[in-house]
């Protein structure tokens, strides 16, 4: 017997339902309770009738317990005799199929779907474009996307979005285009969608202005959007304005802004709009805790970072967060805390390890380092680009030029990781401090890529450090060419040429950059007291207790002194007299924040100072004779590494 074709069905959830079915003869009425036929036992499905009202039910009951195979079996039965679910039915097996990763039974359903002639209704059509794109198979959610006659806004919608998210960003841009061309409207997920598939800040604007005028601008996904892109793109005073111009009142916007300042280093914006935020009345999530721990990072703010850990603590079991809390506390010198924490995570990921070998060579502790890349190994998590460059740190800053030769000539091989010019520039500066100066150069023209101007400056500071005077001026040509504005560039020639009493070329040098309008950054440290920070930057006398601060330095260099403390001048790039080289030394931005924490701090607190430019070897011999002195422990983050100073040592064991 033959079935013309389904008149309707009714929910499952509802307890009766009627299916109309037209006979030769008339109209007939079957009622139903679905309920009363769910069996308690688990058996293999087997079709023995052809009552349409029963494979319905069968095949209904079957999708909403996810129930693929069974589901699957009926859905043939019922393909046998012509007859079709409804539409949330299919979109439930599709959601099933998706879930299991059951690509051929999801084809299998868009075979029935499109059989003997039957046609989905568009809602159904989208779900299945949808899993298509959810499945990666984005050839094939454009064909069935293309023979869609009625294609709404969800269609258009669904297909922006499978191509931004494979990143593949001008199919998603000229989508948009196509779909404004046919005069479909596109909404708040569109273009949020198709926001995130702008890589230039001319898209970004233009599509901006299109939402403004479309009246979407206050919607909080796509202000979230707006945000996020501009962020990305480095544009923040767009970001902020998108942010302030109406009151949210919505956390997803709050996170989007607090991340956006976080990621572009405007980490003090970042936490003034996190209290803005709990100021508002929103409690911070993971995703809000995790950028103000970036900011806090970004700053070293070390007792801001603990207060946000007090937070954290009712996400104990949170990845991210947790490896975020061992970042802060590596970035801002605590290394106990760091281990502490890293040791009492119950799960570890491939982060979790790179961050912890990363912070302990930065910290100069790399035989650590090292030890605990081996127990990685050992756990069975396989290292990533970053673990290899944090082992390469290492061996860098500890001088083990055996060790980083193997680990660089065989991560492809071990690892399958390709070198990248931060492995690159390890190697160089690992060669270049042990003065293998030739095995640097020969390693430099073994890249694949063109050396950047970060890899030519890192062959500039071995230069520096061995006296190379011609390698020097090659290799600070070579930087300048490719980065003609950098000012350290200049300063480092300039220090290298000082350090040799060659005057006439410190004066080129200068003249250069007086030229081409190139300022030297000032020396500027941070030390956090209180709660607050408190900045010193080289000649400028503005902090309130400067007087002071320069009293207490004074008689600290003079007991220094009496211990054995000599200025060296060769750190001083001017040509001046002794007593003049010996007073610029004297107030190095770094000893007026030491001599502010001695004052301020309690006894047995670390002194913990950031800088904005590399520690001089004066200040190292000075911060070593004053741990002792003062049997204090001190600790500077520069932009390359962390020194802890303590009982007239350095971590870096004076290899820095």
């Amino acid at each position: 017997m033959s079935f013309p074709g389904l008149i309707r069905l009714g929910h499952p959830k509802v307890p009766h339902f009627r299916i109309q079915r037209a006979y030769s003869h008339g109209i007939r009425t079957i009622i139903l309770n679905p309920f009363t036929m769910v069996s308690s036992r688990r058996r293999p499905y087997a079709t023995t009738t052809a009552d349409p009202a029963l494979l319905l039910n069968d095949f209904t009951r079957f999708c909403y317990q996810r129930d693929l195979p069974r589901a699957m079996q009926a859905m043939l039965s019922m393909q046998r005799y012509g007859i079709w679910a409804d539409c949330i039915t299919y979109s439930e097996l599709l959601k099933c199929c998706l879930s299991r990763g059951a690509l051929h039974e999801g084809k299998l359903v868009h075979r029935h779907l499109f059989s003997n002639g039957h046609r989905p209704m568009t809602f159904l059509v989208n779900v299945l474009i949808n899993m298509y794109a959810k499945f990666n198979l984005l050839d094939d959610a454009q064909l069935l996307f293309d023979q869609l006659p009625d294609r709404n806004v969800v269609s258009w919608t669904t297909m922006i979005s499978a191509y931004s998210n494979s990143k593949l960003h001008r199919k998603a841009l000229e989508l948009l285009a196509l779909m404004l061309s046919e005069g479909a409207r596109p909404n708040m997920y569109t273009f949020s969608s198709v926001l995130r598939a702008c890589n230039e800040l001319a898209s970004v604007r233009m599509l901006h202005s299109v939402i403004v005028k479309d009246g979407l601008e206050s919607d909080v996904y796509v202000r979230s959007a707006l945000i996020d892109m501009y962020s990305k793109l480095g544009e923040q005073k767009d970001a902020l304005y998108v942010f302030n111009e109406m009151v949210t009142g919505d956390r997803i916007v709050w996170n989007s802004i607090i991340g956006g300042c976080a990621q572009n280093n405007d980490s003090d914006e970042a936490l003034n709009l996190f209290k803005r935020m709990k100021r508002a009345g929103f409690c911070a999530d993971q995703s809000t805790l995790t950028s103000v721990l970036r900011a806090c990072t970004g700053l070293a703010l070390l007792e801001m970072g603990m207060q946000v850990h007090v937070h954290i603590l009712k996400y104990d079991e949170d990845l991210i967060l947790s490896n975020a809390l061992v970042d802060m506390y590596c970035k801002c010198g605590c290394l106990e805390d760091a281990r502490r924490l890293f040791s009492r995570m119950k799960e570890k990921d491939v982060i979790s390890w790179s961050t912890m070998i990363v912070g302990l060579a930065q910290n100069g502790y790399s035989e650590e380092a090292l030890k605990l890349f081996d127990h990685m190994k050992a756990s069975g998590t396989r290292p990533n680009y970053i673990t290899i460059l944090g082992v390469l740190f290492a061996c860098s800053h500890a001088g083990l030029v055996e060790d980083g030769w193997y680990y660089f000539r065989w991560m492809k091989k071990l690892y399958g990781i390709d070198p990248g010019r931060e492995h690159y520039g390890c190697m160089i500066d690992l060669l270049g401090r042990a003065g293998r100066l030739d095995d640097a150069i020969k390693l430099l023209k073994e890249m694949e890529s063109e050396p950047d101007a970060v890899t030519w400056r890192t062959l500039l500071g071995a230069c520096r450090i061995h006296r190379n005077m011609e390698l020097a001026e090659y290799a600070a040509h070579k930087v300048i060419t490719l980065d003609p504005e950098d000012p350290g560039t200049y300063i480092l020639l300039s220090n290298i040429y000082a350090n040799s009493q060659k005057w006439d070329r410190v004066a080129e040098v200068r003249k250069c950059m007086r030229n081409r309008g190139i300022k030297k950054e000032p020396g500027c440290s941070w030390i956090e007291v209180n709660k607050e920070i408190h900045a010193f930057i080289v000649g400028d006398n503005s902090h309130p207790q400067i007087t002071e601060v320069n009293s207490w330095l004074n008689q600290l260099t003079h007991k220094l002194i009496g211990i054995g403390y000599v200025p060296d001048t060769n750190f001083v790039l001017q040509d001046l007299e002794g007593e003049q080289m010996e007073e610029t030394l004297r107030y190095h931005s770094e000893k007026l924040a030491l001599a502010f924490g001695l004052m301020s701090l309690p006894n047995g607190k670390v002194i913990r100072i950031r800088k904005n430019l590399r520690i001089c070897g004066d200040c190292h011999v000075f911060f070593k004779l004053t741990s002792k002195l003062e049997n204090c422990s001190i600790a500077i983050r520069d932009p390359i590494r962390y020194h802890h100073f303590q009982d007239g040592r350095c971590s870096c064991g004076d290899y820095w």
